[in-house]
Parts: C-alpha cells; structure tokens; sequence
C-alpha cells in the first residue's frame, strides 16, 4: 500500500483495535461506516487496512466488509499466511456468524434444522443499471446461500420505533451484500441499511444494524482452533 500523509488527517490515527495478534496474523474490530480497505481517490485512503499497517507495517487484508457493517476481520501478517487464510475463506473452512435486526415480524423457517436454522437460497447478481445494488437474478446470479434464524428478544435489547426482529445469520457464499439483499427480498430489509431500506426502515435506525459477531478458523502455522465473539453494539 502507498505510503500514509498524517497530514492529510487532524488527529493521529487511533490504533485498530486487536482482539487477537501473533507474529503471524490479526484479528481486528472494524467499526461501521469505516472501509475495510482504500477506495479510489485520496479521500477514501483511510480504511482499516490502511490503519493497521500503520501499527503493523505487514498487515495483509484476507476478506472484507461492507463499508456500514461492523464487526471483525482477519489480517495475515506474511504472504504465505495470506494464502493459506484465503484458501480457508474459498474452501467455506471459516465460521462467519452475524447479527442483524430487519424490519416487521419474521415468521419462523418454513423448514428449520435441528437449530432451528432455515435457509435463503437465492442467486445473486449486480444491478447494473443501479450499481452498487445487488439483486435476485434467477437467469444470470450466481448461487447463494444464507442460514438464518431468529433470536430470542432480551430485556436489555434497544428499542426500536417500527416492528421488528433480531436474527442470526450465516453466509455459506460470500457474495457482495448478500446478507442485505437475500433479507430485503424475503419482505425484510435490515433497518437502516443506506442503500436497501426505505422509509420507516430506513430512519429506525442511525446506522445499518448488521454486524459481523463471530469469526472461527484453524490457525494456518500452529494448526490451533480460533474463535472470537464481539457482541452486537446495538
């Protein structure tokens, strides 16, 4: 990556906060609103990524997400790290677990497994007419899929002003926005998603509510299973 101008920032960078670092790769709280890596044009340089490579100059950004979800993220530390995390992401080896809370009264899966898990299996392409939104594409999307369920509200949960319900999820694809346009397309977008949800949807919320909780993978060098949890901020 090119290196940083501090000066085209007011304030020193805040360190990236680590849940988990080795000489070997990074487990990093990326808060929303906030790249995951740099856009085009000197006014989207910061990103998390560029940030840690400011703390650890040989952080390497494995996988991404979207720039209004929070949540974690792994870094590799070398390059042959770098392989064997992507090659985890590719090969479907990483437990990815979100949450989120959508608009309106889900109904439980039609036909949940033992957990209680249901699945949205539909495909998905670029709207490109529209881009960067997303779409169902039944002709031209490519298979995607997404495990879901409903989550028990709590008493200390925030309230939200319109009908709503707070789910697990589990992308077995990685597509882009697939969390957000598989929810959307089932009657319930994500309450204040900027690009999907509309109206009261929209204005529920000062933020997307999607967040990316749990991350567990075998370490790639001391064979050692990792897992991480950072509960939802909301």
């Amino acid at each position: 990556m090119e290196e940083p101008n501090l000066a085209d920032f007011p304030a020193a960078l805040p360190r990236p906060q680590a849940l988990y670092e080795d000489k070997h790769l990074l487990v990093l709280f990326k808060p929303h609103e906030m790249l995951s890596v740099p856009g085009r044009g000197e006014h989207k340089r910061d990103s998390l990524a560029w940030r840690a490579q400011q703390y650890w100059r040989n952080a390497l950004i494995v996988h991404r997400l979207d720039m209004s979800t929070s949540g974690l993220l792994v870094l590799a530390r070398n390059p042959d790290v770098h392989r064997q995390l992507s090659m985890a992401f590719a090969q479907r080896r990483v437990h990815k677990r979100y949450t989120a809370v959508v608009a309106g009264v889900m109904a439980e899966p039609a036909q949940p497994d033992a957990q209680g898990w249901g699945v949205i299996d539909k495909p998905l392409a670029l709207d490109w007419e529209r881009r960067p939104l997303h779409v169902v594409d039944p002709v031209n999307g490519k298979p995607s899929q997404t495990r879901w369920r409903i989550l028990p509200a709590r008493p200390d949960d925030p309230a939200y002003p319109i009908a709503h319900t707070r789910l697990d999820l589990e992308p077995v694809t990685g597509r882009t926005h697939q969390l957000r346009v598989h929810l959307q397309s089932e009657g319930h977008v994500i309450l204040g998603d900027p690009l999907y949800a509309q109206g009261e949807a929209l204005s529920a919320a000062p933020r997307l509510l999607l967040h990316a909780r749990e991350l567990a993978f075998t370490h790639p060098v001391s064979g050692k299973e990792l897992a991480f949890e950072s509960p939802a901020r909301f």
